[in-house]
């Protein structure tokens, strides 16, 4: 099911014509001899930044959070060149609670989303613009999920 979903979810973030350029699932990121894998990882080509998603098909959790902060410090650090972005994390899960949400990414300075949440301080506007949005991403993920059960 989740290989049926990441193919469908990378046509979808793809023919969105945002700019998007996929580099890979379970992209393999490598600290003190010990392997983490995002799950989903793109290019985007306008905001010249990696886009690293963390699909959950469950309620969000706050250690989601500090999840992504830790692939996206990674990500800067090992895998962006020089002349890029920061990069930006997208958390796509089944159910959050914004009160939550709110609380996981306070004091997070780095760009992460959470499915319809966004911190409209951490997230810049001309990304806002650019990305499909959090509704249009959890929508999807619920119709493939339904689909396969």
């Amino acid at each position: 099911m989740e290989k049926r979903l990441l193919e469908k979810l990378k046509q979808f973030i793809l023919e969105l014509g945002y700019g998007f350029t996929f580099i890979g699932n379970q992209y393999r990121l490598e600290l003190n001899s010990k392997e983490y894998f995002v799950d989903l990882l793109f290019f985007q080509r306008q905001l010249r930044c990696l886009v690293a998603f963390d699909l959950k098909i469950g309620p969000f959790e706050p250690e989601f959070a500090g999840k992504m902060n830790f692939y996206l410090n990674l990500l800067d650090d090992r895998v962006k060149l020089k002349d890029e972005n920061p990069s930006i994390g997208i958390i796509l899960c089944a159910e959050k609670n914004s009160v939550e949400v709110e609380y996981a990414l306070k004091g997070i300075d780095k760009p992460i989303a959470v499915a319809e949440y966004q911190l409209a301080k951490s997230v810049p506007k001309v990304l806002q613009k650019q990305l499909p949005s959090a509704k249009e991403l959890a929508e999807f993920i619920k119709t493939e999920l339904k689909k396969g059960d």
